[in-house]
Order: C-alpha cells, then structure tokens, then sequence
C-alpha cells in the first residue's frame, strides 16, 4: 500500500518513516510537514493511506482529512486522546495515540491491509458492457465509456485513465499489459510502455510524438514506432 505521513514535527515523522520502512506491505511515497504539502502529494500520487498528525498550525489534520472529497484511508495520530471520536466520525480506521510503538502502529497497518485488501478483492476491471469498462477506484466501482478515453497513463503498479470532459483522471491498481487486452486493438494503441491512446483521440503527430484531445502530448516509443506508422500510413491520404 502506498502511504504518507503528515506531522509537523521532524522527530514524528522520522519515527514513523522508521516504522513504514519495517512493514513489509507498506510503500512510503512521502513524508509531508504541512496538510498543504500533502495536499500537493494527492494532487500527483496515488496514496492508498495516511498517517495524519491531528495537532497542526494553519490547517489541522482532522479539518484537512474533512475537505477532502475522496479521502485515502486514514490512521490519526496524536497526544490528545479527546479526538479519538472525532477521528472515527471521519471514518479513521483508525487512532494512534502519542507516543506509540511498533506494535501500535503495524496494528494500525494491519487494519488497512485487511480493508485494502477487501476493496481489491473485486477485480479492478470488469467486463465491457455497452462499450463501457467498469473499474475499482477509491473503494468504488466506476463506469467508464470506451469512447470517452483519451490515454491510459502507467505509473508503476497504477494507472490513469484520462477521460474526455473530465478534470481529473480515474486511478486504478492495475497493469498496463491487462487493461491492453481488454480494449479493442482497432480503437486503442499503445505507442509507449506508459501510454495506450485512443485512436480517435489523435490530432496531431509531430517529430515522434503524438498529440490527443485535451492537448496532451504523448512520446512515441522505438519499440512501437513499426506499428504506429503502418496504422498511420493505412489512414493516410494524399503524399
């Protein structure tokens, strides 16, 4: 599970980095001083838990966790055990209290994986259904129409599904290789080891890169060039 902390205290986050880096199913992707820079982690990373110091200056991390409108999994930590009830009215799965130990917070962990592990029971990707896939996301099942997918975007074990119309991508755990198979090959091509396009997303092709509704530009890689030129030449009219 992909995780970070927030604390405002050095000594707080090395401590619990020391404990992430101890949980075998635990992945760190950042140690965050303020909820803003969290909030700039959300925005880029897929995160599947916090760690979330409640007692923050600017924004606490009880009213940061709040406006959030699709929360990663939550652990609070802190030296006030009057939140305890207010962390669990957020759905915190859970509450440390400071100072903890190991065996608190692998308990804490423990939990998460188990409720990770329930919500990817579901495969992360269903059968089409009138052209449409359904995928698992932030423990919920997303409708997505063919037609509106632009690229499909690999960030290690996840991806983004960027959709026509929509702001933000879908994220998903799953691989770039089985989402491939499912996608008819006459719609969809992968042209990179990141990136599938949909090939009626195409505007432009220029100097090995090719260019998709929204405006994004997307690298063509050596390995897929062969395969992309012939499609292109296949469509092609005029010298």
């Amino acid at each position: 599970m992909r995780c970070i902390a927030i604390d405002d205290e050095p000594l707080a986050l090395k401590q619990i980095d020391t404990y992430i880096s101890k949980v075998p199913y635990l992945e760190k992707v950042a140690l965050c001083h303020s909820a803003a820079e969290a909030a700039k982690v959300l925005s880029s990373e897929p995160v599947d838990l916090m760690f979330v110091d409640i007692n923050m200056p600017d924004l606490t991390g009880m009213d940061f966790v709040k406006s959030l409108s699709s929360p990663p999994m939550v652990v609070f930590t802190t030296a006030y055990s009057e939140y305890a009830l207010e962390g669990f009215k957020v759905d915190a799965i859970d509450y440390l209290l400071k100072p903890f130990g190991f065996d608190d917070f692998q308990k804490s962990a423990a939990k998460a994986k188990k409720l990770y592990d329930q919500a990817n029971a579901v495969s992360a990707i269903s059968a089409p259904t009138d052209d449409a896939l359904f995928f698992k996301t932030d423990y919920k099942v997303v409708r997505v129409p063919m037609d509106k997918i632009v690229f499909v975007e690999g960030m290690s074990e996840y991806l983004k599904i960027h959709i026509e119309g929509e702001k933000d991508p879908v994220v998903v755990l799953l691989s770039m290789k089985k989402l491939q198979d499912r996608l008819p090959s006459d719609k969809f091509m992968r042209i990179h080891k990141s990136y599938i396009i949909s090939l009626s997303m195409i505007r432009e092709v220029t100097k090995g890169r090719v260019v998709v509704n929204g405006g994004y530009t997307i690298p063509i890689g050596d390995m897929y060039k062969d395969e992309f030129n012939a499609y292109l030449d296949s469509k092609f009219l005029g010298r």
